[in-house]
């Protein structure tokens, strides 16, 4: 089983499709970031004030992790940013779940947002997994610039 989970085809295919998804993510956004400050302003979360830079930062690092995916550069930390992010994503959700909210999760901006739900939930708790995946064994298969394994630091896990 450990071989499959090391697969580098495998995981250059869930790098591929996790970066590509991030990319996609952020340009939608960007094209339409007063959608997207309404959608962070509909959770009820963030004071009125930090709406616009915060729907400055996601687009922004979305872009990043998501260009470090698909180049193979940093895949691991890069990874970790974007477990993060889902970790903000799920809670975000969980508490618009919690509180009744019928709200669009602002994921994709005007281009095809769902609705929040179990089911977005879900989904968000399956691309965690797949960059937790990718944190823990990175991918630099076919990668831009491959990483020196001796010299370099890796996670403790």
């Amino acid at each position: 089983m450990s071989k499959f989970f090391s697969n580098k085809y495998l995981l250059f295919f869930l790098r591929i499709l996790l970066g590509s998804l991030f990319i996609y993510s952020a340009v939608t956004k960007i094209v339409d970031t007063s959608y997207f400050v309404k959608s962070i302003e509909n959770y009820k979360l963030l004071p009125s004030e930090s709406l616009n830079i915060i729907a400055m930062i996601i687009p922004a690092l979305e872009l990043i992790v998501g260009v470090f995916l698909l180049l193979g550069v940093f895949v691991k930390e890069s990874a970790l940013v974007g477990s993060i992010l889902m970790i903000i994503f799920i809670l975000a959700v969980a508490t618009a779940l919690v509180r009744g909210l019928d709200i669009d999760c602002g994921c994709f901006g005007t281009a095809g947002g769902s609705r929040v739900g179990l089911l977005k939930l879900f989904e968000n708790f399956l691309i965690l997994a797949g960059y937790l995946w990718l944190t823990k064994t990175g991918s630099d298969f076919l990668a831009v610039i491959k990483d020196n394994v001796r010299t370099r630091r890796t996670f403790p896990f």
